[in-house]
Formats: C-alpha cells, structure tokens, sequence
C-alpha cells in the first residue's frame, strides 16, 4: 500500500544565524546570489548595509566559506575588541582618524601574514629582501601568528602609542623616530603613529610587488569584517570605532592597490547613525541588501529542497506541503506580508508553520497550523524589534503597550492623547530623554523602524516604500501586519464597546508591507530631529563628553614621560574635576544645563592653566601637555555647539 505524502518531518528551513547555517550546510549549498552578494565577489562593492536578519552574515559567511575564490580572513571584534578600540587614542588626532589607525595596523598585520603564506604556497627559491624584511618585523613585534583579535589590538595600541613599533628593516628608522625635528610632521604621538604605519605599509605593499602580486591576475587577499553590533553602544566611542573602520578599509585600496581588499559588513541603523565629514566619499562602495518576494520564494524553494533532498517545485512547495491560501490570501503572499521580507524572518516563519504541522500529526501543512504559526511569529518580531533598536530607542517597550487590544489603524490624535497619559512616567524612566521624548518624535521613530506605516497616495506605505518620513499633516498610521497578532489588533479601529468605529472600517489598500534597507535611522538622520536615535538632552551629553575627556587625559597621563612632580600636579587637577563631576545630581534629578555649563568653564580653564604650568616647565612638547590643551579646545568647541569626531585635534600641534 502506497504511504501518503508526508514531507513535514524531513522539513528543515535553517538556523537563525549564518554561522549555524553553514555548519547545517544549507548555507554552503544553497546559498541565495542576490545583487549584493554578486558586487561583493566582483568587486563592484565593498560596504554592505543591511538590516539584523537580511543576510549580511550570510554573503560574510559564504565568502569566507569557499564561496571567494582567493584567500580570505574573517574579523569579528566581541567585545574585549571593542574596549581595547574604544581606549586607543593618539593625542594630535581626532577620534576618528586615531581608531583608523589602529584598524590600519591591523589589516597591514594581515597583509603581512598573507605575504608569507603566499611565498610558502607558490615561491620555491629564496625570498626578496622585502619578504625577509616583512618576515622580521612580524618576529619582532609577535605578531608570526594569526593569535586573537584582542591581543592584536593591544599589542597595536602599545606599540603605536609609545612609537617602539619595529620597522626599522625597512629603511624608514630615521624618519619614523624623527621625532619633532623640522619637516618631520611635529612630534604629536599621531604624526610619529602616522609615519610608523606609512613605513609599515609601505613594506608590505614593496613585498606585494616584489611577488608580482599588484599586477598578478590572480584574486586579491580578502579581508572580511562582521559582527560590528557586539562593539556598538551608540556613544561617541562607538561611532569612532565604525568610522575609523570605515577610514581604515578606505586606506587599504590606496595602501595595497590590486593585492589586497577590505569588505565591510554593517547593520543599517549602525551605518545610518554615522555623522562624519567623508561619509559621502563611500557612497560608490556602499550596496544595501534588499529582498524581493520572488526572491523570498526561492530561497524557501531552495531549502525546502535541499532538506528533503530532491528539487521542489512552486506549485508542490506552496499548493502540496503548504495550503494554497491561508485567510483567503496566497499563502507565499500571506506569509512575507507579515514579515518584515528579511531572509531570517521567513526562515523562522516557515520553521514555525511546520513545527505547528508536526505537533498536530499532520503529513503536510495545514491552513490552520499557518495561522498558529502566525501568532507565535509575531510576538517573536515584536519582542526582537524591541531588542534590536534597543540602543537607540530604549523607550520602545512602554510604548508598544500603548497599542495593545485596540485596532490596527491608529489616529495620530489618539496616540497623543494615549502618549500624553505616560510621558511623565516615560521621562522618569529616561530622564536623559526628556527633551526628545515627545508624541511627534515617537511616531518618527516607530515608522523609522518599521512599526507603523502611513495612509499616503491611496494606500499604507512603511518605511522603504518611501523616502519621507511621516509628515506633520498625515494623521492616518497603521500598525504593520508583522506585530497585530502580538498586539491583538484584529481589526482596524475599536470604539470603547469593542465594536468596529463608523467609516473606519474600509478594507485596508497597502502600497507595501515591506520594510526594504532604506529604512530606519536614515529617515531620521535626514529629516527628523531624533538624529537616528534618541539622543540624550545637550547637557546630558556634555557631562558625558567632559568624563570622557577626562578619562583620555588620564590614560594619556599613564603612559606619558613626565617627571614625578609635574605627573603629580596634573592627577591633582584630574582628580579634582572627576570629583566636582561625582557631586552633581543624576539627569532628571536637578541636573541643568547651567550646572554643566559651568563646569565645562572650570574644566576648560584648569586643563589650560595645567598645559601653561607643563609649557613653563619646558615639558609643552610632552603629548599629556598637547592633550590638556587638544581636550579644553574640543569640550570649548561642544558647548558651543560645534559637532566633531572629538577626542582631541587634528592638528599635530
């Protein structure tokens, strides 16, 4: 007797990570190209934005995995990473171009390594002086090995902060310890780490040609870097860290030509955040991943194939192991409608209809195990939307409550008057935010992020559809069908008695349900004033930028050569302002501007009276003594409002 079709236990869409996904081998065999994936292994494009769960990870993860035909290396900082970037600084440079220096040495670090392994793989015969060299300054600095990131960073940071890094092998030994002779570029520990990494470079890129590797045909070294939202904070350290990032992969197109390329993998809110003067000069790198639902099929099709071991076609994946239609809609429709069209959210979708079919006992999956799946699937995405903007929108559970068990349409008016009856609450709860947290601003960002969309030219836009934000005027939002179910909003507008509001009960046209890669923080960093995330109130930010500053002089302190009386006097001040900044009341306790107005002038004024008494002393050319006076001109410059990358000048003097 022929057994019925049952499909279900054989099922296996993926894991929620790319990782894991490649291990399962789904990943590795039926990896979906897409256009961003394609510029990547071209070359077209070496930035790739995407949203959590749009498949960054995966084009990372299959590259690395074989999927490049040349030698790659995966970087991922966690988070011992992260603060060892975060504390690297060099007095007479920004904070920007300081982490770029860092990640600078760290890619020339590879470089260098890739050097070697090509000379053993394809060179036979005795090495050119400029390998021999190359291979000296790894034994040198220990770095023969490939070792951990953080100990790479740190070592890093020691030997550019105390310019005892070797590349005297080189030829340049005279230049880099020129020190602050005339001509030499001053004698600020950025112009000394500048002139170290140029010899260091320089180095590897004499070795890359003297291998032929510039002008070889054969693919170029591929660095590969992910994971960037285990560092990010959304503090000033963190947007340093990305944008030297940024700055350092940019360097190493001019530092190593043909041989060597940088690929960089970042979450969209994270890239959309960034506010530094070059960021149009990455416009021609950058491709944002988007998914289309054709595309969204396929990549179902493929791996609903590949788990039951056989090609599977459209018609018996969505008319045979899934119900044709679920509430009347097509089922592939239905399905990526209440998603925001990510590959994650279909793969945890599909993995939750057919974990509902196999507890039921059903061979194929049923209508009714779709519609289970969906509920679970929606407070899933409604919990992981909280999580996700977390950084930056850190109010976004309170604020969901606001629609639970009401309709999905919303009034702009209502939701005022409901966000009106928790902004007390909300401002105790973030007092940092007090000045931001408003009912305009809240409904910029939940459409930002893709929570509500508007009514607009005849039907529902969310975020990607369109490149504004929700206007003044447009009063008519609707919740996006991914989080109703989790919210109970199972009909347009309720009235107080739970029955449907007169002439707001029309079916509901939607331009698209979609949330696509333009989304997010970019609405808000063009045109709203919650500047891709909720930034805390002026002097909230100020105090937090003196501690910082503070923080830098003392680190600059502990590695500086000064004698022990001068050292002393200098703790003495630092001490004294990290105490009179301990003293002041927390925000939304009896913080006020004018308390950190006045602070930022006793601070300012003693760091400047501090570099006078080290400049009387014949100790001005001493890096601590620029950094008093890099540090009093940049917090001079923020309470005036100026915007920069912060932590010190980019003067060299």
């Amino acid at each position: 007797m022929e057994q019925p079709y049952q499909p279900v236990r054989k099922l296996f869409f993926g894991r929620d990570d790319a990782e894991s996904d490649f291990a399962d081998g789904l990943l590795r065999d039926g990896f979906q190209s897409t256009y961003a994936s394609e510029a990547v292994l071209t070359g077209r494009k070496s930035l790739v934005v995407g949203r959590k769960g749009s498949g960054k990870s995966a084009i990372c993860a299959h590259l690395a995995g074989g999927g490049y035909p040349g030698r790659t290396v995966l970087i991922t900082p966690d988070d011992a990473a992260g603060d060892e970037i975060r504390r690297f600084e060099l007095q007479g440079l920004t904070a920007d171009t300081a982490k770029s220096m860092i990640w600078r040495y760290v890619f020339a670090v590879h470089a260098a390594q890739y050097v070697m392994q090509h000379v053993d793989t394809h060179k036979k015969w005795r090495a050119p002086a400029s390998v021999r060299a190359l291979k000296d300054f790894l034994q040198a600095n220990d770095e023969s090995d490939d070792g951990r990131l953080t100990d790479r960073l740190r070592r890093g940071s020691r030997l550019l902060q105390s310019a005892t890094l070797s590349v005297k092998m080189f030829g340049f030994e005279a230049i880099v310890s020129g020190g602050g002779e005339p001509g030499a570029g001053g004698g600020s520990e950025g112009a000394r780490a500048t002139r170290q990494l140029d010899a260091l470079e320089a180095g590897v890129r004499a070795a890359f040609e003297d291998l032929g590797c510039v002008a070889a045909r054969e693919k170029p070294f591929l660095i590969l870097v992910d994971q960037l939202e285990q560092v990010w904070q959304g503090d000033s350290d963190s947007h340093a860290l990305v944008t030297g990032l940024l700055l350092g992969a940019k360097h190493v197109v001019a530092a190593y030509g043909h041989a060597v390329r940088c690929v960089l993998f970042v979450r969209a809110d994270i890239y959309d955040a960034l506010n530094f003067a070059d960021g149009d000069k990455f416009r021609s790198d950058e491709v944002r991943i988007t998914w289309s639902p054709d595309a969204l099929r396929a990549l179902a099709r493929a791996r609903a194939g590949l788990s039951l071991e056989r090609p599977i076609s459209d018609d018996e994946l969505w008319d045979g192991v899934f119900p044709r239609r679920v509430s009347g809609e097509w089922t592939p429709k239905y399905l990526v409608r209440r998603s925001l069209a990510r590959p994650r959210d279909i793969i945890q979708f599909l993995t939750l209809c057919r974990d509902a079919a196999d507890r039921s006992g059903h061979p194929t999956i049923h209508e009714d195990d779709v519609v289970e799946a969906t509920e679970q699937f929606s407070r899933w995405k409604l919990d992981d939307l909280a999580k996700e903007y977390n950084v930056g929108f850190p109010f976004l559970r309170p604020v969901f409550a606001q629609f639970e068990n009401a309709g999905y349409a919303v009034d702009r008016g209502d939701f005022t008057a409901r966000f009106d009856a928790i902004r007390d609450a909300l401002h105790e709860r973030y007092p940092a935010y007090t000045e931001q947290l408003t009912a305009a601003s809240v409904v910029d960002a939940l459409y930002g992020i893709g929570f509500l969309g508007v009514r607009r030219g005849g039907g529902i836009v969310y975020a990607g559809d369109s490149q504004w934000p929700v206007q003044p005027y447009e009063d008519d939002l609707r919740i996006h069908p991914c989080f109703r179910p989790a919210l109970g909003c199972r009909a347009p507008t309720m009235a107080g008695d739970g029955a449907v509001q007169a002439g707001r009960g029309y079916p509901e046209p939607v331009v698209g349900a979609a949330v696509g890669a333009h989304d997010h923080a970019a609405f808000l960093r063009k045109v709203s004033p919650t500047d891709a995330g909720f930034r805390a109130d002026r002097h909230v930010r100020l105090l937090e930028e003196t501690a910082s500053s503070l923080s830098r002089l003392q680190r600059q302190l502990v590695r500086s050569g000064l004698p022990a009386a001068p050292r002393s006097e200098v703790q003495e001040d630092i001490d004294l302002l990290n105490e009179q900044i301990a003293v002041l009341p927390l925000p939304g306790s009896g913080l006020t501007s004018g308390m950190v107005e006045d602070l930022i002038g006793e601070v300012t004024e003693r760091l400047i009276l501090s570099h006078v008494r080290l400049n009387d002393l014949g100790l001005g050319d001493e890096p601590v003594a620029r950094r008093l006076a890099d540090e009093a001109r940049a917090l001079r410059r923020a309470l005036g409002g100026a915007v920069g990358g912060g932590g010190g000048s980019d003067s060299s003097g």
